[in-house]
């Protein structure tokens, strides 16, 4: 049976510097963590072996025993901790852990771990879609949502009165242990999710979720400049705890486009349509801009997709403040048709400019000449 390649299990190459592995471990553990996958078995096996290869590939010495002699040369070498993640790795990945699913200073919570009693997170994050000048201008937003509260009848178990018993598959310890090839480690058991108690009735009143969901309506208020996949914490509007803590809400915004303004982060394009006589001659145009309108200078012969850039007219940056730039681009508009009068007078025009008006002639003579002596006996 070939072996998963722990480079392989976590998308990085063979080289990876130490942050780069750091942060492809983060994606994939947000990603199939059992929290925001539940009861999702095949999540939870990508997720073991996402742990079992950060511990080993995070650590220089068993990362070169890897490298030489793949898994079976970690046998014997303390590969995983002894039997859990017990390994000089595991301050990291908890960590990390503590960042992504709560605790000790701006993660998702305020709890260093997960009461394993809690039947679901506290923190959860929606989808807001905002219309193009309300992120770019900030605005404020009344938002109906869906959060989780403990259900009394059994004091959030799920179990019915909220009588438990000691889990039969780990007996009591909420852990077991699981091996891989030569490497053990320790996993939340996967029946009673590490409480260390199952249910032996579901409870009527939530049939065994320990939780209701109720209805809320929230203002938020965004703030200018937000793009999307930009996420904003509401603080106390997440899911509620057995003991009537709220967790937070996350907001990830969707921003339309908008019909003429194109976003690039900070700065706004804008396509301009110019006929081309007002390109040849020169003129001064108005155009839209996000607080109102700006007076567009045409040079003489300006060129199709010429920009011309006003710097401060753009969006102002989420967190300082200050404004990007406003650039906008020129599209040359030409006649789709012309009538006789004005074929008369163009062709005029155009003699007026002798042999400037066809440049081909000049750029292309020495060509034809090369092409026809290839041809010559």
């Amino acid at each position: 049976m070939t072996e998963m390649c722990y480079y392989e299990v976590l998308e990085v190459s063979k080289d990876c510097s130490g942050a780069e592995l750091k942060k492809a471990y983060r994606k994939l553990a947000m990603k199939y963590h059992p929290d925001r996958n539940p009861d999702d078995k095949e999540a939870e096996d990508k997720f073991k072996i996402v742990n079992e290869a950060y511990q080993v590939l995070s650590d220089d010495e068993k990362r070169s025993i890897y490298d030489r002699y793949g898994k079976a040369g970690l046998e014997g070498q303390g590969g995983m901790g002894g039997g859990g993640f017990g390994g000089g790795n595991m301050d990291d990945i908890m960590e990390m852990f503590n960042s992504m699913f709560g605790g000790g200073g701006g993660g998702f919570g305020r709890q260093s771990r997960r009461d394993p009693s809690q039947k679901y997170a506290l923190d959860f994050e929606i989808e807001l879609q905002l219309e193009f000048h309300e992120a770019v201008f900030g605005c404020e937003k009344k938002i109906d949502i869906r959060y989780k509260t403990p259900c009394n009848d059994c004091k959030g178990t799920g179990a019915k009165d909220g009588k438990l018993e000691t889990c039969d598959y780990c007996k009591g310890q909420g852990q077991v242990l699981m091996r891989q090839g030569p490497m053990q480690f320790a996993q939340t058991c996967p029946k009673c999710h590490g409480q260390g108690q199952s249910i032996k009735e579901a409870c009527g009143s939530c049939h065994g979720k320990g939780y209701h969901e109720e209805e809320d309506t929230v203002t938020i208020n965004i703030p200018a400049g937000v793009d999307s996949g930009n996420r904003l914490r509401a603080q106390g509007y997440g899911n509620e705890s057995k003991s009537g803590q709220r967790g937070d809400l996350y907001l990830t915004f969707i921003v339309e486009e908008d019909e003429n303004f194109i976003r690039n982060g900070n700065d706004i394009y804008i396509e301009v349509p110019v006929f081309f006589t007002q390109a040849i001659l020169g003129e001064t145009i108005s155009i839209p801009a996000l607080d109102g309108e700006l007076e567009l200078e045409l040079k003489q012969s300006t060129k199709d997709k010429e920009q011309f850039i006003f710097a401060g007219e753009g969006v102002a940056d989420v967190h300082g403040g200050r404004k990007g730039r406003l650039i906008a681009q020129v599209q040359m508009i030409l006649p789709k048709k012309i009538n006789e009068e004005q074929k008369e007078l163009l062709e005029k025009l155009q003699e007026s400019y002798g042999v400037e008006s066809r440049p081909h002639k000049s750029t292309f003579d020495s060509a034809f000449d090369r092409v026809k002596s290839w041809f010559k006996n």
